[in-house]
C-alpha cells in the first residue's frame, strides 16, 4: 500500500521570516490524520530569510535530522556545539535529557532551505549527542546512500531508533530499487524533481508513505534528489 502525502496538501505557515510547510501536524497546524507516520513524527521543509533564524529554544526525547538544500544554517547548542551546516551536509542531534539550541542563516542575502526531520528515539532519557558529515556525492549518485541508521553503519550517522535514511541523487531515467524486510515500512520524501514509485508520480516536496510491500522501486521522471526512510 502506497499513500501519497502531495506537497500542497502539507501544512503551511509563512511568517514572513520563515515559509514552513509540514507534513505532519507540527506547531500550529494540526490534523489527526497526519500525526506522523511509524517513529517518524516531523518532516518540515523551512525557507528562513537571511539574518533571520530559530532563537533558543528547548529540545528533549527526539531524534532529529537536519539536511540543507541551499543556503547555510548556523547551529549553536547548551553541549558546546557551533556549526554551520551547508548544502549536502547533514545533522543530527540526540535531545535526550534535553538540550537548548538556536538556528540562523548567517547571510545578509540569501535565504536557506532545508528539511528538518524529527523521530522518536527507542528509549527516553538518553543522553544528548551532536553529530554533523557530508556524504560524498560519488556515494549518492543513481544509489541508495545510507546517512543514518541505529550502529553508524557505513560511516552513517548514529540515530538511537529502529530506522535507516537514505539518501539519492538520480539522474532522469536511473531506477534504485530496496527492499523491505517483513513487517517493515518506508517514507519517501522528494526533495527535488520527479519521480515514480513503484509506478506512482511523486514531484518536488510529495511524500509517500509505503506498508504490505516489499519492494521499492524509484525511477527517476526528470532529475531528482530523495531521502528514503526504512521504518519498523
Amino acid at each position: 500500500m502506497i499513500q501519497i502525502r502531495k506537497a500542497n496538501d502539507r501544512g503551511h505557515a509563512d511568517h514572513g521570516w520563515l515559509n514552513a510547510y509540514h507534513t505532519f501536524s507540527f506547531a500550529s497546524y494540526r490534523d489527526p490524520q497526519f500525526m506522523g507516520f511509524r517513529s517518524l513524527r516531523v518532516m518540515n521543509e523551512d525557507r528562513v530569510a537571511p539574518g533571520q533564524g530559530f532563537g533558543t529554544h528547548p529540545h528533549q526525547d527526539m531524534e532529529i535530522v537536519t539536511y540543507v538544500l541551499e543556503g547555510a544554517l548556523e547551529h549553536r547548542d547548551s553541549m558546546g556545539n557551533g556549526e554551520v551546516l551547508r548544502p549536502g551536509e547533514f545533522q543530527r542531534m540526540s535531545a535526550g535529557t534535553g538540550i537548548t539550541h538556536s538556528e540562523f542563516n548567517p547571510s545578509d542575502t540569501e535565504p536557506v532551505h532545508l528539511y528538518q526531520i524529527w523521530l522518536y528515539p527507542e528509549k527516553r532519557g538518553i543522553e544528548p549527542s551532536y553529530e554533523q558529515k557530508r556524504f560524498p556525492v560519488a556515494e549518492q549518485s543513481n544509489r541508495l546512500r545510507l546517512v543514518a541508521s541505529p550502529t553508524g553503519a557505513d560511516g552513517s550517522l548514529q540515530i538511537h531508533q529502529d530506522a535507516q535514511i537514505f539518501l539519492s541523487q538520480l539522474t532522469k531515467g536511473h531506477e534504485v530499487v530496496h527492499q523491505l524486510l517483513p513487517n517493515r515500512h518506508a517514507w519517501l520524501q522528494v526533495l527535488r524533481g520527479s519521480v515514480e514509485l513503484n509506478g506512482r508520480e511523486l514531484q518536488t516536496s510529495d511524500g509517500a508513505a509505503v506498508s504490505e510491500i516489499t519492494t521499492l522501486a524509484i525511477r527517476a521522471s526528470d532529475d531528482a534528489e530523495v531521502m528514503l526512510f526504512d521504518l519498523a
